[in-house]
């Protein structure tokens, strides 16, 4: 195994409209989708379309919403082997609205609808199996099983999609750190945003323990460091946005099948911004994550093969037309 996750599956229905609707008025519906969703698992299933063994650990209900869950899983080739089917338990799901107009996401989010994972229903051997465990959460399931990591000499990942004391305190356990821009304004301040800046603040959070830290920027690209290259930038790809749900989640799986293939850190960024780039053209967190080939070409000539990834977006549009 090369990479596990251990997340949050849910399920994403997605409607593309122009812009948001003011009260008491509606707004046409462009694009519309039902995907697998989740920080931690949509990085999986990125982690698996690029070519990688991937696995997921966590919780699905026996709804309707977690039976597609599962289903998006296999369909993905992504390993539930160790995940866990709760009976009688529903399964979150989140209603997302992605305008146009600011190029922007609102979701309307019904979670805690399931109980948490234990950590006495982790297999410490599955675990450790992997090369990387990617985590986006820091309770005691995954301080066990970064701890696991740790004693095998294998690698954790950590994707902080919001600043949190938790979080900071979790940083012992992490090698590779990547936080999101919100996280980066809550910690720094967003004044504080000259390359001089992300340097110094990549270079205090590697003090406590990451050997690698890289804030996501949106639209800007990346600012990271690296304990064994340094300070580093890498601009984003000038794309046309159709919906930016999961390219966060999808940036962590590309990043670490960056590190798999023996990148560093700076070709690691480089190369996740590409797949993150792919995949905002397309409605969904998972439908427009792109094959490795796809990538390759894209960062060599800029030029998007999409026909797997148009045979993706219609697979999942018939999903939510047929409702199986």
């Amino acid at each position: 195994m090369d990479i596990v996750g251990i997340g949050r599956p849910c399920i994403d229905i997605i409607a593309v409209v122009d812009r948001l609707p003011k009260p008491d008025s509606g707004s046409g519906i462009l694009d519309f989708s039902r995907q697998g969703g989740g920080v931690v698992p949509t990085a999986m299933v990125a982690a698996a379309r690029l070519g990688t063994e991937a696995g997921i650990i966590g919780l699905t209900g026996e709804c309707v919403h977690g039976k597609a869950a599962r289903e998006d899983f296999i369909y993905n080739n992504v390993d539930i082997s160790r995940s866990v089917t709760v009976e009688g338990a529903q399964n979150d799901f989140a209603i997302i609205l992605s305008d146009l107009e600011t190029k922007g996401r609102s979701i309307l989010y019904r979670g805690n609808n399931m109980r948490r994972l234990e950590a006495g229903e982790l297999d410490k051997d599955y675990i450790t199996s992997a090369d990387y465990l990617h985590l986006a959460d820091c309770g005691e399931p995954e301080k066990a099983a970064a701890q696991w990591m740790k004693e095998a000499g294998k690698k954790v990942a950590f994707d902080a999609s919001g600043y949190s004391e938790r979080v900071v305190e979790f940083l012992p356990y992490i090698d590779i750190f990547i936080p999101s821009e919100f996280y980066y304004n809550a910690a720094f301040g967003k004044e504080n945003t000259t390359p001089a800046d992300y340097e110094k603040n990549c270079r205090l959070i590697a003090e406590m323990g990451p050997e690698i830290v890289v804030f996501t920027l949106g639209e800007k690209g990346c600012a990271g460091y690296s304990k064994a290259e340094g300070f580093f930038m890498e601009e984003g790809f000038k794309v046309n946005v159709i919906d930016t749900v999961g390219a966060g989640d999808v940036y962590h799986g590309a990043f670490l099948v960056g590190l798999t293939k023996g990148y560093d850190a700076r070709e690691s960024a480089k190369f996740a911004n590409a797949v993150s780039a792919i995949k905002i053209g397309y409605i969904g967190g998972r439908a427009g994550i792109p094959t490795f080939d796809v990538v390759e070409k894209f960062m060599k000539t800029g030029e998007i093969d999409d026909t797997e990834i148009k045979q993706r977006v219609e697979y999942y549009r018939h999903k939510w037309l047929s409702g199986v």
